[in-house]
């Protein structure tokens, strides 16, 4: 997993919380009038506006990171967007878009301050050119993206998917392994089984999709025409939309993993009125055992001496248990 996915995930087990108080703090003060009290912390309405002021900032938080990293690749661009021309042109009109654009981009044309600007953007429309009329480089960048230009080793499609197979099992490793180990820490432990589930299934979408020549059905006459029809966005290449899968799958897990205590309704409360958590109830269950193990062992060195007494040792033995308990 990446830097930027680290940082992610801290995001997401940081930020809820701290908004969630924020926000309380605030709609209490708007929403309650100057003099009147306001519920007190770990009051039963206290909890329970906190827990649905929770569940509603890990949802908008969740819907949130979706729009970024949707709107990261919209700002990332491809060659197609750079070119102005569409998934399914051909080498041909890609050349003579190229030559087209030239006219404007050319940095013979440019000078001043603005020639530098000139030649990045005729660097990129060369490179964007260059990779679509080469039809080996084509297949590799609509499934693996810009990284495929690193790949200097790859020279045939068997070898641009081969070096994408390994990238994206390290990937799925590395991500994996964080998953597994969040979950030693005791996170991430609504619907183990689901996740990794999704995950290997993501998996095999991925491989799926690098080793066929055509798009996924899915992407070619689904998405991508509603989102021509309604021009929301570009219409994405199979590594965008992969890309984007990738960060929906890890950010829904985690805010699941966060939503589930909280959607099961809110802790039992004690006789005065205030909420007993899950882990105040665990401490008092180990305690309880601890006291009920302490308790026998006590009463096992006290009846020793009348091991072998069994007509005194019923009687004595309710007797001792009763002194340790303090039953009257």
């Amino acid at each position: 997993m990446s830097a930027s996915g680290l940082l992610s995930l801290a995001g997401w087990y940081f930020l809820p919380g701290l908004v969630t108080g924020y926000v309380q703090t605030a709609l209490y003060a708007i929403l309650i009038r100057a003099g009147d009290p306001k519920p007190a912390p770990g009051s039963p309405r206290f909890v329970r506006d906190r827990r649905r002021i929770h569940i509603c900032v890990i949802l908008s938080y969740l819907l949130y990171t979706v729009y970024e990293a949707d709107y990261q690749l919209q700002v990332a661009g491809d060659f197609y967007q750079d070119l102005g021309v569409a998934h399914d042109v051909s080498e041909r009109a890609v050349q003579s878009r190229f030559r087209r654009l030239t006219v404007q981009f050319h940095p013979d044309k440019a000078s001043g301050p603005d020639r530098s600007t000139v030649e990045s953007i005729y660097v990129r429309l060369l490179l964007a050119k260059d990779t679509l009329i080469d039809p080996t480089k084509r297949f590799a960048y609509d499934r693996f993206g810009p990284q495929i230009l690193q790949w200097q080793q790859a020279k045939t499609i068997r070898d641009y998917i081969m070096t994408g197979v390994q990238n994206t099992g390290g990937y799925y490793i590395g991500t994996g392994a964080v998953l597994v180990l969040l979950s030693v820490f005791g996170q991430l432990q609504t619907g183990k089984f689901w996740r990794y589930l999704v995950m290997a299934s993501l998996f095999m979408i991925e491989l799926y999709v690098m080793t066929r020549t055509q798009f996924p059905t899915t992407l070619s006459r689904m998405i991508n025409p509603i989102l021509i029809n309604t021009s929301l966005r570009p219409p994405y290449l199979p590594f965008q939309m992969l890309e984007l899968l990738r960060k929906i799958a890890v950010t829904f897990f985690i805010a699941m993993a966060q939503l589930g205590p909280l959607l099961k309704g809110p802790q039992p409360a004690a006789s005065d009125g205030t909420v007993v958590s899950s882990q105040q109830i665990d401490r008092l269950e180990m305690l309880s055992r601890a006291t009920d193990q302490e308790i026998t062992r006590l009463m096992g060195l006290e009846l020793a001496p009348f091991a072998n007494d069994d007509p005194a040792m019923k009687p004595l033995r309710g007797s001792i248990k009763e002194w340790l308990i303090g039953t009257p």
